[in-house]
């Protein structure tokens, strides 16, 4: 740019345009959008002042107008922006409302909707104010309309909590960000309703009539194209029909004709899959439950076609990545649902709380470094302190060496223990505390 170009534009963008443009910028950005201006006789005065209509020509000039005057605009604003959060995730959702505007002389009683975040009317006109909508619970705020300012930050007397209203969602619908159209939640009332019929089949009616949980493949087929959706919910559409397991879900469940509890297993990971549109959680699903029921099936029968117990890593590594999202160490979103993890955890340790001889070849192993006999009990064993992460029994007798001679007698040594094993689970820790009070008697 030439230096005459350079001039002529800065003579024409003089002083009062500047000061134009900046007052118009701030009108329309109050607050970041959440203030507006009020109709009191105060904010009026205010911005008569501000709004003074003989401009200044240049940054001294104050002849006929002070120009910090220009800025007392602030003064005729109001808070009056309102954004609900969810009381369950307190996070920010969209969310309509109705508000509803007292009767003046100028227009009638009038209800109109609005979406969050919005703006509210003012306080001498503002009568109700009603939570919306299909997938919200509903909340009525009612209001005497008051010709008084709006509520200032703190005021404990601010119904809306400092612009802030909590609304709670209903069970089986998803927010308006993740579900704009409404398409998951349809899905959701409709596996609800399709469903139900598993839980009462077990029950002790085999005349029932019942028959809408035959039309779970229709329903799956719906709402996805997936292959494998479609075929686990035809398998599993059989086999609720038929009240006889099919030869993939026997092995599942041996009691399958009676458990209900499989039954809303499998519709519900068919409405995570569908509703996630992540086809591909079907196989970690299937694939956790059916590595727990069969680990328990082969603890209770002795029967071991196979002695490979890496399931219980990756499991752990499941675990582990729930546990990061759960302290906020990873930002992204989960990929197996955590009841659903927590739940395996809690099955897992049960199933070893209820094996007999475990506990005495946990002992023997941690004070002999002894392994037990029979192979089927070297497995259990391993299985134990793979899970609660046991180290060797050299390394357990070396960190209590080290423990004993600090620990004064009837003082428990679980907190030195967990400064030399940080990695091992308390449960391992307790018994490591069983052994050596054992051995000391």
């Amino acid at each position: 740019m030439q230096c005459g170009e350079a001039a002529t534009l800065g003579r024409s963008w003089s002083a009062p345009r500047r000061n134009e443009v900046s007052l118009a910028i701030g009108f329309l950005f109050l607050g970041g959008g959440t203030h507006t201006f009020s109709t009191q006789n105060s904010a009026i005065a205010a911005l008569l002042i501000s709004l003074y209509p003989r401009l200044p020509t240049g940054p001294n000039d104050n002849r006929c107008h002070l120009q910090a005057f220009r800025h007392l605009y602030v003064i005729a604003t109001e808070p009056r922006w309102i954004q609900t959060v969810d009381i369950d995730t307190e996070l920010p959702v969209y969310c309509p409302l109705e508000v509803t505007v007292a009767e003046t002389d100028y227009y009638d009683e009038t209800n109109y909707c609005e979406v969050t975040p919005c703006l509210l009317p003012e306080r001498s006109v503002l009568k109700s104010i009603r939570v919306c909508g299909p997938r919200y619970w509903p909340q009525v705020i009612k209001l005497a309309p008051e010709d008084k300012p709006w509520w200032r930050s703190g005021d404990k007397t601010n119904p809306f909590n400092g612009g802030v209203l909590y609304i709670k969602r209903k069970v089986g619908s998803c927010s308006y960000s993740d579900d704009p159209i409404g398409c998951q939640s349809l899905i959701s009332r409709a596996m609800h309703e399709v469903c139900d019929a598993p839980s009462a089949s077990c029950s002790n009616q085999p005349n029932s009539t019942n028959g809408s949980y035959f039309r779970v493949d229709q329903l799956v087929s719906t709402f996805s194209a997936n292959p494998s959706l479609i075929a686990f919910a035809k398998l599993c559409s059989v086999s609720w029909k038929s009240r006889q397991p099919s030869a993939p879900l026997m092995l599942l469940s041996s009691n399958y004709r009676c458990n209900s509890n499989f039954q809303e297993f499998c519709s519900q990971v068919l409405y995570e899959c569908m509703s996630k549109d992540r086809p591909s959680l079907l196989q970690a699903y299937i694939s956790f439950y059916t590595t727990i029921e069969l680990m328990w099936e082969h603890l209770k029968t002795g029967n071991f076609p196979f002695y490979n117990s890496l399931f219980l890593p990756n499991l752990k590594v499941a675990l582990a990545y729930n546990e990061a999202l759960v302290d906020s160490r990873i930002t992204n979103g989960g990929i197996i649902h955590s009841t659903f993890l927590e739940s395996l955890m809690k099955r897992v340790g049960d199933i070893f709380a209820e094996l007999p001889n475990l506990k005495d070849n946990l002992h023997r192993y941690l004070s002999t470094g002894t392994w037990p006999d029979t192979q089927n009990d070297v497995v259990v064993l391993s299985w134990y302190l793979q899970w609660y992460n046991i180290p060797p029994a050299h390394v357990v007798a070396s960190a209590v060496e080290k423990v004993r001679p600090r620990v004064p007698a009837g003082v428990s040594m679980l907190p030195l223990l967990r400064l030399l094993l940080p990695t091992t689970h308390l449960v391992g820790l307790m018994e490591i505390e069983k052994v050596q009070i054992v051995m000391e008697c």
